[in-house]
């Protein structure tokens, strides 16, 4: 289980619509909905990974400390939710420098894992697996083996590599159905399909693939009163408003559905040797695993 922790008005398909200047002007709502989750995943017992932006714990330090108090895993989402691929490799070092400090101050402990906002390592920006690495981080969770208009590599493995030696990729869960891979990992498709559907991808997942599944979800998805974008395209709509008021619901019922933990317990407990090493998902022609 993991958490993408950034606030309603940073997501990618709003980018177009709210300027970052305006971000310390817009009415946070990012701590109250975090404790929300905090307090379900308390009530079901479920550990998980909080992935955090660094702009978030700079101003909501006491987040992070409950956060670790209640024995989840704080890894970083990165700055300021700049995608990768739009980044020079020398910016990106900084970003994810500076998220890594920034976690580490106000946590007290050493942050391992990271997740490129909106997934964006693919192959145009598999540099950055060189870079994290070099920056003391154990793991990513920012490949997402599907076609998407904003993210996506379709070749990629489909469960836990090694993109190069000492760094493991954990890709989001996707199911290979009829030579198509179909998302299994939450966010808005976790809204848009119907909940006993989310369910059975799952379970073909952990059947199919004998590995962990990883599912994702932010803060924002469990707020259904959130301040609305009237300006931004129908589609941005769409994708962020649809059945907000389900979420909450359907995550109490996912809890108990089935077993969640932690990022680093599930993936770095045999150390990186444990995992394939695995380069030729760069190339465009490579096919999912």
């Amino acid at each position: 289980m993991t958490i993408d922790v950034e606030d309603y008005f940073q997501v990618e398909a709003f980018a177009s619509t709210i300027d970052r200047k305006d971000w310390n002007h817009l009415p946070q709502r990012v701590e109250r909905n975090t404790e929300r989750i905090l307090d379900i995943l308390a009530a079901s017992r479920a550990q998980a990974t909080f992935f955090v932006l660094g702009w978030v714990a700079q101003r909501h330090p006491g987040l992070v400390r409950r956060i670790l108090a209640d024995g989840h895993e704080l890894a970083s989402h990165g700055s300021d939710h700049m995608r990768v691929d739009r980044l020079s490799p020398e910016a990106f070092r900084a970003d994810v420098r500076q998220s890594k400090h920034v976690l580490e101050d106000a946590g007290g402990v050493l942050v391992r894992g990271y997740r490129a906002p909106t997934f964006s390592i693919s192959r145009d920006s598999s540099w950055a697996h060189a870079v994290l690495l070099e920056e003391g981080y154990s793991y990513s969770s920012s490949v997402y083996p599907l076609k998407h208009d904003l993210y996506g590599t379709p070749g990629a493995p489909r469960t836990a590599f090694a993109p190069i030696p000492g760094i493991v990729e954990v890709p989001l869960t996707a199911v290979r159905i009829f030579r198509i891979n179909v998302p299994a990992s939450g966010g808005g498709y976790f809204r848009l399909f119907p909940y006993r559907l989310t369910r059975w991808l799952l379970d073909q997942a952990n059947r199919g693939s004998g590995a962990p599944a990883v599912f994702y979800l932010h803060p924002w998805e469990v707020d259904p009163d959130r301040p609305r974008q009237h300006q931004a395209p129908v589609l941005s709509r769409l994708r962020h408003y649809l059945n907000l008021g389900l979420t909450e619901h359907r995550l109490r019922h996912l809890l108990g559905d089935f077993r969640w933990a932690r990022m680093d317990r599930l993936f770095l407990h045999d150390g990186v040797e444990s995992v394939p090493l695995i380069t030729s998902w760069m190339d465009p022609k490579s096919r999912s695993r």
